[in-house]
This record gives C-alpha cells, structure tokens and sequence, in this order.
C-alpha cells in the first residue's frame, strides 16, 4: 500500500511519532497533519506520559507541502484550512499532559519549526537549523510561531519572521529553544536517555510542572494561534 506519512510505536509509558515522508523532506500538507494529530490522540489514548516527535531522512521537516498549494483550486482556502489543522496539532501538543519531546535532524523550515518548538524539549542534532522562511514566500507566519516570542524574546523573532534569518542547533541552543545539541549520531540516543529519565519521574508532579509553566507563559495559546 501506500507509506504512511506518520508512524507510530508505544512501548511502556512512550509514544514515538515519526515524520516518514523522507524523501520528500517530510512537508506538512492535511493528511500528514491529520495523522500527526491522530498519532497524538492516540498517544493519549494509551497513557503515554512522554512523546517523542522525529523525523527521518535529512530534513525535520521542508514545512508547508508548498506542491499541494499550487495544485489546490482556492490556495488561500486550502492554506487556511491547513493552518487550522496545524494550530489544533500545536495546541494539543502543549496542552498534553505528556512530556513532548522534539528530535531535530537537518532543517526545521516554515511550520516545522513552531512544530519542532511546540515540544516541551528540543533536542536537536548538530545539523539541526531553524527557520521560519513564511514571508520568503508571500505568506506570514502560522503554525504557533508567534508563541516563540516567549521563548526568543521580540527583536530575535522578528528578525526571523521578518528577515529569514536562519539559527543553526548552537544559536537555537543560546537562544534557549534548544536544551541539547549532540553529534547527528548521538540524537537517538541522547533522546533514549531523556526518556528514561522521564519515565523514571513522578509522572503526575511532570505533567503538574509542565502545565504550570505552560500557564504562567501563555494560559490562551489558542489565542495567539
């Protein structure tokens, strides 16, 4: 049949959701979203209390499937309804009670990067980049982008939203988006030992933190979204 977009495995207490359309550099189009959000529902489903989101091949993910919008008969529509998608997918993720984690291989470019920033940790690989690239195509930022305000700070979101600024893992590290850059080798098991140590925590007392700091960020995201 044909390949999934997204996989999904569980195993004791994690849930490990995979951008799998590799070769075309994982772009976000509605049935990629729909699954993502799908994954996440049933993640929840199964008691996950950590989330891992990666993504295979070179890129995190290229962001908006750029090909599905010029093929759409009503291309504002199609991008507003995919927008729509995206911002239930980022809600859900900060709203979940699980620890979500982010792996960041290659570029995080358009919504993949508000998409790899929605986690709750980001770990990113030495050839992880960032960047939000909306306007070098006609379009301002979606997907949650202007929730990094919280994490960059102003002036460092509009020279990236505004100039398409790229941040490389290092830059992502400073800013703190980041909270681990390791060799691309490494990613994998850098990210199994996170979630050991998650699982190994007091699963209420971490979905309590994350909550309380979510909160005390942004209570309405779904405002700014």
């Amino acid at each position: 049949g044909v390949m999934t977009s997204v996989t999904y495995e569980f195993d004791r207490g994690c849930a490990r959701i995979t951008l799998a359309e590799h070769d075309r550099g994982n772009p976000l189009n509605e049935p990629t979203v729909a699954a993502l959000f799908g994954a996440i529902r049933r993640a929840h489903a199964d008691g996950a209390r950590v989330i891992v989101l990666s993504a295979g091949g070179r890129f995190f993910s290229v962001g908006g499937d750029l090909a599905t919008f010029g093929a759409a008969d009503d291309m504002p529509g199609y991008i507003d309804d995919l927008a729509d998608g995206l911002h239930r997918l980022i809600s859900e993720l900060m709203r979940s009670p699980a620890v979500v984690i982010s792996a960041v291989q290659g570029p995080a470019a358009g919504a993949g990067f508000p998409l790899a920033a929605a986690a709750d940790i980001v770990v990113a690989a030495e050839s992880a980049s960032f960047t939000l690239a909306y306007t070098k195509v006609g379009l301002s930022p979606d997907g949650g982008s202007s929730l990094l305000v919280h994490t960059l700070g102003l002036h460092t979101l509009l020279r990236l939203a505004l100039l398409n600024d790229s941040l490389t893992a290092a830059e992502a590290r400073e800013a703190g988006l980041v909270a681990r850059v390791v060799p691309d080798g490494e990613l994998g098991g850098t990210v199994d030992a996170l979630v050991a140590s998650l699982l190994a925590g007091s699963g209420p007392a971490l979905a309590a933190a994350k909550r309380l700091v979510r909160d005390a960020a942004e209570p309405a995201p779904e405002a700014v979204l």
